[in-house]
């Protein structure tokens, strides 16, 4: 039985190849017991938002490094707006940079280039978390 069940998964980034190394890093199946993942792509920051706005969305992960908007900006922003937000976790550039993602409010972060050991494992914690806390899934509207 799946603990967190399917999961919709939003990527965020300018870059189509930082999108495509996410999905490639994470899979379609992050663990035995988390997914299958529906993947939600998105290149720019009012589309972020409109997508989280719509509903049905379980995990963000967004680009640190995203242009014009920052991934660190609308998680900051989803986070003060959305009343149910969903789990957001920032890729950062530098580990150095935790602090800022700690700032934006994000649940967790991952360091590019992203490890395909370390983001599945990262991805099924945060949507464990989720549905732990009976907010799993998110309505579509």
């Amino acid at each position: 039985m799946d603990v967190a069940g399917p999961a919709t998964v939003l990527v965020f980034s300018h870059r189509a190849e930082v999108r495509s190394a996410l999905r490639t890093a994470i899979g379609q199946q992050p663990a035995a017991d988390v997914g299958p993942l529906h993947w939600v792509e998105c290149s720019s920051g009012d589309e972020v938002v409109a997508a989280v706005d719509a509903g049905g969305v379980d995990l963000c992960l967004l680009d640190g490094e995203g242009q014009p908007t920052g991934g660190m900006g609308i998680s900051r922003q989803l986070k003060h707006e959305i009343t149910d937000c969903p789990a957001i976790c920032v890729v950062i550039a530098r580990q150095a940079d935790r602090w800022l993602a700690h700032w934006s409010m994000a649940d967790g972060t991952l360091a590019h280039p992203v490890d395909p050991l370390v983001a599945p494992e990262v991805v099924a914690g945060l949507l464990r978390d989720r549905a732990s806390a009976g907010r799993r899934p998110a309505p579509r509207r």
